[in-house]
């Protein structure tokens, strides 16, 4: 049976290890909780769109440095300046993949949204991960967000092995931008505000 359990160093690295066997968490992120497993485990992503009743969106990667992001995505040129500008913080980017991952991580799209989180306490849960971890938002399709863990334990209930509590979240989203030849397209408006170009 899942468990809501204190965020601590002792419960990050349970659900690290829980994470590189293959299951499901929910952990805080800077922004939302969010639903995470190991990004490059097939079946492990499969869960996460069952878990949330979700269809057709990709899910996004939180990464624990811009080194390891530019391994999973291009990050040049104009996308580089927005990840030397943003992060760590609350802009996920969206680039062209060079990593070999799930189709249905990124939908058959070949690109993937990735950022570097402002928290601390995230960034490491993400390192013991293996540097990158599924960061969509803990909460059914459709639904708001969860800003409790309790709240993502009772919106998902089924499918996740450990909720790792770590007090009420502010609530508000990354922005999301999409960065191609240069151009900059916002996805979604969130905590941060980055300009589209004309």
């Amino acid at each position: 049976m899942a468990r809501v359990v204190r965020f601590s160093e002792e419960t990050a690295r349970e659900a690290a290890k829980a994470v590189r066997e293959g299951s499901l968490i929910v952990y805080p992120t800077d922004t939302l909780y969010a639903v995470g497993c190991d990004p490059a485990n097939e079946g492990a992503v499969a869960n996460v769109f069952r878990a949330k009743g979700r269809g057709s969106s990709p899910l996004p990667v939180l990464c624990d440095s811009t080194e390891t992001a530019g391994r999973l995505v291009d990050l040049g040129g104009t996308a580089a300046d927005l990840a030397a500008r943003f992060w760590p913080g609350a802009l996920t980017i969206v680039r062209p993949l060079t990593a070999k991952l799930p189709e249905a991580l990124h939908q058959g799209t070949g690109w993937l949204g990735v950022r570097v989180p402002a928290s601390k306490r995230c960034v490491g849960l993400v390192r013991d991960c293996g540097g990158s971890l599924v960061g969509t938002s803990a909460n059914l399709s459709g639904e708001p967000t969860a800003r409790t863990a309790a709240e993502a334990a009772a919106m998902l209930p089924v499918g996740v092995e450990l909720y790792l509590d770590g007090g009420t979240l502010e609530g508000a989203p990354s922005t999301v931008v999409r960065v191609e030849e240069g151009r900059i397209t916002v996805l979604r408006q969130g905590r941060v505000r980055v300009g589209e170009n004309p």
